[in-house]
């Protein structure tokens, strides 16, 4: 199954089909016509789950984020917070990636966004672009640890554990990254203070000026706060709370002058494409996770990992490696989808808090958004970069950050207290 499923991944035809492919060629042949209403209704249990439908209002409000001048603005806003730092341009960068990913929960607009916004600023001060296209694809990937992640959601709804309490196990690791982001940009500059100059002195910027650009930070806030604290507060749930970000981004636009059918249809189209291929990676891997379980393959790869070692830290961290090597290979969607239903269970077994683990797994594919040679961050970079900044030295400045985030998997291993749990 495993051999079927590699070989047609290389003829490039979609991780979705292929994994329903491979699914229906071993069912009918393994057990007959019989079994396929079996793999149907396992589809349907998947697909029809209620808190599915956060899935494209998130992916909704970070469309329409895409579109609007939102990001732009908190973006200039923030150019008061980070004054005359050195580096301060970076972090300012980082602290916007944060809102954002607070707002959305989707890597590849952020990713484009900054690359738009704050990219091309980093580099007209003198920023070092190396440093320049780490803090702009690392900030970008924020989107999966901080909630309302769709990773999260994907793996709540997979591993049927509490999405509420997946986010709120996930905020301070989240941060926590974001804090070994803002420290190695601080090191850095002052190591040498050539990477990140200070921006020479403006003139004093007028309260009238201070004010417009503070507006710009208002209702991102404002946006974040509403989804966030209705979460938190226990006043809706994940899917509710969801409807709330799209109903604040929308009413930001209308306030802003910027709502037009135009921006709304773009950002339909746009929503129906990414969960279409979202809906489609979890028909097929649910499909295939479900012939593999009714063939016993769920038993034999627990044998195999749990036989690895008597210590269940040596088989975690086995699980890791395999989650890092297939992050390297495949999106974050089919990686969930395919490997948790497997995973879940002997973490369990073992002992793990299977919330721990879902954070655990976010941050891991943190290193997957990054890493080369198919990592998404860097593609999308390279869609809107300068035409003289190659794909091969976004890969080669994304390697601290990789680091980085192996640092912050390390510690949500050794303290999983960071999670709360």
């Amino acid at each position: 199954m495993f051999a079927m499923l590699l070989c047609l991944l290389v003829t490039g035809i979609p991780l979705a089909y292929v994994t329903l492919l491979v699914a229906l060629i071993f069912a009918l042949g393994w057990f007959g016509p019989m079994v396929v209403p079996l793999i149907t209704s396992r589809v349907y249990s998947f697909v029809s789950s209620f808190v599915f439908v956060s899935v494209p209002m998130f992916v909704l409000m970070a469309a329409i984020l895409d579109r609007s001048g939102i990001a732009r603005d908190l973006f200039d806003a923030m150019r008061l917070v980070g004054g005359r730092l050195r580096g301060g341009v970076a972090i300012q960068t980082i602290v916007v990636a944060v809102i954002l990913a607070a707002m959305s929960g989707i890597i590849g607009g952020e990713v484009v966004l900054l690359g738009l916004v704050a990219l091309p600023q980093m580099l007209r001060l003198g920023y070092d672009k190396h440093l320049a296209i780490g803090v702009v694809c690392a900030g970008g990937a924020l989107g999966t640890m901080v909630p309302p992640s769709i990773v999260l959601i994907i793996y709540g709804l997979t591993a049927n554990v509490s999405i509420g309490d997946l986010f709120t196990a996930s905020f301070l690791p989240g941060l926590m990254l974001a804090g070994f982001y803002v420290a190695y940009v601080l090191i850095r500059a002052h190591l040498n203070p050539s990477l990140a100059p200070v921006p020479e002195q403006d003139d004093e910027v007028p309260m009238s000026e201070k004010l417009r650009l503070l507006k710009g930070l208002f209702l991102p806030l404002l946006v974040v706060a509403c989804v966030l604290g209705s979460i938190y507060g226990g006043i809706a749930s994940i899917t509710e709370a969801s409807a709330v970000g799209v109903a604040g981004v929308l009413l930001s636009t209308v306030i802003r002058g910027e709502f037009s059918i135009a921006l709304l249809k773009g950002a339909a189209l746009q929503t129906l494409q990414t969960v279409g291929m979202i809906v489609w990676i979890g028909i097929g891997a649910s499909a295939l996770v479900g012939v593999f379980n009714l063939m016993g393959g769920i038993n034999f790869v627990s044998e195999l990992i749990t036989g690895i070692s008597e210590d269940r830290l040596l088989i975690l961290l086995f699980m890791m490696l395999i989650l890092f090597v297939l992050g390297m290979f495949l999106d974050w969607v089919g990686i969930a989808l395919l490997t948790m239903p497997i995973f879940v269970p002997i973490i369990t077994d073992l002992g793990y808090d299977p919330v721990w683990f879902g954070v655990v797994f976010c941050m891991n594919m943190q290193v997957s958004f990054l890493s080369p040679p198919f990592g998404p961050a860097a593609f999308y970079l390279k869609s809107v970069a300068p035409p003289d900044i190659s794909l091969a030295t976004i890969f080669r400045s994304l390697l601290p950050f990789i680091g980085l985030q192996i640092l912050a998997l390390a510690m949500l291993i050794t303290f999983p207290g960071i999670t709360g749990r």
